[in-house]
């Protein structure tokens, strides 16, 4: 049996549903490197690296175009995201976050809804891309703009993924890729705890308020 194969056979049944060794490997990875975002370390992006390159075999078995798009462009904006973080380390081993600015939030939603529609019409050009256009366009994008987000070390980043996740995880399920939908529950407690931190974290690096402006 090759690896291929063995990825995308059983681990285990739950309550009737299958679980696949790509899917569940895959997510568990996906979930180590948020965590490790969420501390700020570069080592999030190689295992961001592995879990997209193991999800994108995962998602190829189970026909959903969007999420290989989505995993081959995690697996590339990761690469990039690594230098990025590995040039703008600190001394505690962390990279500096901060919120984005109003306009490079209007580029980044801009740039979402334009690059959606672009993939849509280019899904329905070519049907045999995609059984479900629309969300898988909107993974497609939104994911690489997640990810952006995440390399610039903007706070944004996890609103993103939140967006995301909303519309991947019952198209997941809906692709017999069940332990990608479970997990959910784990990666909503990591995106608050994480949301949580970074925002603190722009909070330190402030500086004193003049005397007498509202913290």
């Amino acid at each position: 049996m090759s690896t291929v194969d063995s990825l995308n056979s059983v681990a285990f049944s739950v309550f009737g549903e299958h679980v696949k060794w790509a899917d569940m490997t895959g997510n568990l990875l996906g979930l180590a490197g948020l965590a490790l975002g969420w501390r700020r370390s570069v080592t999030a992006w190689p295992v961001q690296l592995l879990s997209g390159a193991v999800l994108v075999i995962a998602y190829w078995s189970a026909h959903l175009t969007g999420g290989v798009g989505k995993q081959l462009l995690v697996v590339v904006t990761a690469l990039w995201g690594w230098y990025r973080w590995q040039r703008g380390r600190h001394d505690d081993g962390g990279v500096q976050v901060r919120f984005a600015s109003w306009p490079e939030r209007a580029v980044l939603i801009g740039g979402t809804v334009v690059g959606t529609l672009a993939v849509v019409a280019l899904f329905t050009a070519f049907p045999s891309l995609s059984w479900n256009p629309w969300p898988d366009a909107y993974i497609f994008v939104g994911t690489l703009a997640a990810m952006y987000a995440m390399a610039r070390g903007w706070v944004e980043f996890w609103f993103a993924w939140l967006a995301v996740d909303v519309v991947g995880v019952p198209l997941a399920w809906s692709g017999d890729l069940k332990f990608s939908a479970l997990v959910y529950v784990v990666y909503f407690v990591l995106v608050v705890a994480g949301l949580r931190s970074w925002w603190l974290r722009t909070r330190e690096h402030r500086g004193p308020l003049p005397e007498g402006a509202p913290a």
